[in-house]
């Protein structure tokens, strides 16, 4: 029932189902039981019938167990169960026991307002019933009316909540896609504000080196041969070069993570190891390549970002005895595991992109890894640990 109910209603439903499958059982064993008196032939016939009516109910309910809803199925179900009903109300006055369950069908299947007029009708029928096998009393007026006045209130009170579930989870799923929505805003207009910063530095640093540099190899190229003023324009060129290396160097170690800006990724991963058992006391096993190249800032920055959430993530959700960090260089790619022997999880929720099923911290690292061209590969089964592998192109 989880499309027609909503999340916050599955147990609440499940539980009402499995009650009203036990109230069928139930009043259909007092049928069979108290059928026919004394006579061995009508106690067979009701019996029977009773037995129809139980196996009908089961073959509606099958293969979910739960009270099928409004649609073609629904009706032609119920009303068999109607007809086998009052087949079975004429052979048995005890059979008006069965209304009651009938009543919950009836506000179920037929909705609040067709419901309630056909479990009015029921309720008629059943009275009458009663008082044909049993004589007409106060008490074969009040049981049957008072059976379908609870059902109408439990089932109608029912669907209200239902409808303010429904309501709710709509709202919560606005809400869920609003807030995405806004982070999403706010990333791209801090993209936005960081690559207008990163023009403005550019320009002021880099491109008005090399401009300095072209006018002063222009202004070599145009002077006499043998004149000193070409040498001299050379060497002008050669420092303002050097000098515009040195800004680009500082630029770069300027927007490198401070973890990156002493040994690299290499000596990044040794801190975070280091730091992790101090702090965690959870063993880690590091194994990097004695050169890895000469990588990227952002590639080394996002593997570092990897391995961080990683291993925060084994450290607080695992519980794990150890993980191991490799890092791994080849010819054209560097790659990154995280492996642990924690509990595992489900990954089954990784592939709906739901964002309120996923855990932020691996959407953090998916979208982190994607938006530098690389891929995140995550594998985990319930028991067995979890792999987090994140891997990314690098120039040879």
């Amino acid at each position: 029932m989880r499309g027609e109910d909503g999340g916050g209603l599955e147990p609440i439903s499940a539980w009402l189902s499995a009650s009203l499958h036990l109230l069928v059982a139930a009043l259909t064993a007092v049928v069979i039981v108290s059928a026919g008196g004394d006579d061995p032939g009508g106690r067979t016939a009701v019996a029977g019938l009773a037995v129809l009516f139980l196996v009908t109910y089961v073959a509606g309910i099958l293969p979910t167990w739960a009270i099928p809803g409004p649609g073609r199925r629904g009706w032609w179900w119920i009303g068999v169960l109607s007809l086998e009903w009052l087949v079975l109300l004429r052979a048995s006055g005890e059979a008006t026991y069965l209304a009651f369950a009938l009543f919950f069908l009836y506000m179920r299947l037929l909705g609040a307002v067709r419901g309630a007029i056909v479990v009015a009708a029921t309720t008629g029928v059943a009275v009458v019933a009663f008082g044909l096998h049993r004589g007409f009393d106060l008490a074969g007026l009040i049981g049957p009316t008072l059976g379908a006045g609870v059902a109408v209130a439990i089932s109608v009170g029912y669907q209200a909540l239902t409808r303010e579930v429904q309501t709710r989870q709509r709202l919560v799923e606005d809400l869920t896609r609003t807030r995405r929505q806004l982070a999403l805003a706010e990333r791209a207009a801090g993209v936005v504000e960081e690559r207008e910063r990163l023009a403005r530095e550019i320009h002021d640093t880099v491109s008005q080196s090399l401009s300095s540099i072209i006018m002063l190899l222009h202004a070599a190229q145009r002077s006499e041969p043998g004149s000193a003023s070409g040498p001299e324009r050379l060497e002008q060129a050669r420092a303002a070069a050097e000098d515009a290396l040195a800004e680009t160097r500082e630029f770069i170690h300027a927007l490198a993570p401070p973890s990156l800006r002493t040994g690299g990724i290499v000596a990044a991963l040794d801190r975070l190891a280091r730091q992790t058992e101090e702090t965690t006391g959870l063993r880690v096993q590091l194994a990097v390549p004695q050169d890895t190249g000469v990588l990227p800032t952002p590639v080394e920055a996002g593997l570092l970002r990897v391995a961080q959430s990683a291993v925060a993530n084994v450290a607080q959700h695992a519980h794990a005895n150890r993980v191991d960090l490799t890092l791994t260089r080849l010819d054209d790619e560097i790659i990154l595991d995280v492996v642990d022997d924690g509990a595992g999880f489900d990954t089954s929720e990784l592939a709906t992109g739901r964002p309120d099923r996923t855990p932020f911290g691996l959407v953090a690292m998916r979208d982190r890894v994607a938006s530098l061209g690389g891929t995140l590969v995550v594998e985990s089964h319930h028991g067995q640990g979890t792999s987090v592998v994140a891997s990314f192109a690098v120039t040879p």
